[in-house]
């Protein structure tokens, strides 16, 4: 069990990082190319945008290129109509995630469903997005970053930042508030920036996991699930249709085990484990 873990007399939870862990990249800025089509950002934003995505891919991120990723999007972002966002968002949603979601991730959601367990979204991308996608993934709620709005517009600013530190706090609060036993719970991430989201549960899991989240789930004896299966959303799950629900889109912003420890954790999950 994990120090610091609180415990309860509720139900368990499972808690789900979304990039990289549930879709292969990053939600965010997987829209760069729609926002320059739209006229939001130049070229040389869609290609800072790849790079950072490469990045993001390649090595993982760490504190410090999160806080530089951040920036980079709260200013690219600050003075955009939000009415503009939301449409754009809202044509090119499912063409831009329906590539990107982990066939093992939605196996490992569905299951956590039918053991009785809440499935909680927990990212540092946009509220906007991560809702709709939360939604599409039939999950019971999201903790995601919210932009600041004035007058119609982005104002560039962060009123509530969901990273780090602040994820480990929701996921309490979350507890707090719907009774879940946090020692019975589950968490799943690829980031060593998770690892306080990670410590408060009872059954941290660590999914395509960064140099050194991969170390630290070594040390800790945390169980290394390998997601490598990118499929359509739309085959796996059922899409809403509601055209008011797609209006209200906007920014979002050890392996060698790996694949055994995954289906293992599967069958746990399915017998309703804790």
């Amino acid at each position: 069990m994990s120090d610091g873990v609180e415990r309860a007399t509720g139900r368990p939870a499972a808690f789900f990082d979304l990039d990289k862990t549930i879709i292969a990249k990053s939600s965010t800025l997987a829209f760069s190319r729609p926002f320059q089509a739209g006229g939001l950002i130049s070229r040389r934003a869609v290609l800072r945008s790849a790079y950072a995505q490469f990045v993001y891919l390649v090595g993982g991120a760490d504190h410090d290129q999160m806080e530089k990723m951040r920036q980079f999007l709260s200013d690219m972002c600050a003075g955009w109509d939000v009415q503009t966002v939301r449409d754009i968002v809202a044509d090119t949603l499912h063409n831009i995630v329906d590539p990107l979601v982990y066939d093992e991730a939605v196996s490992l959601i569905e299951e956590h469903q039918l053991a009785g367990h809440d499935v909680i979204i927990v990212s540092a991308s946009g509220t906007e997005v991560v809702e709709p996608i939360g939604e599409m993934l039939g999950a019971d709620g999201v903790v995601a970053t919210r932009m600041r709005i004035a007058e119609g517009r982005y104002t560039g600013e962060i009123d509530y930042y969901a990273y780090a530190e602040n994820k480990a706090e929701a996921v309490r609060e979350l507890s707090r508030e719907k009774g879940y036993d946090l020692s019975r719970s589950y968490a799943y991430s690829d980031s060593i920036t998770d690892l306080h989201m990670l410590e408060v549960v009872g059954h941290p899991h660590a999914v395509n996991p960064d140099r050194e989240l991969r170390r630290k789930a070594l040390e800790r004896g945390w169980p290394v699930l390998v997601f490598a299966r990118p499929v359509t959303l739309r085959s796996r799950v059922r899409l809403p249709q509601s055209a008011p629900t797609l209006a209200a889109l906007a920014l979002g912003t050890s392996l060698a085990v790996g694949g055994a420890v995954y289906y293992a954790a599967r069958r746990r999950v399915a017998r309703g484990l804790s």
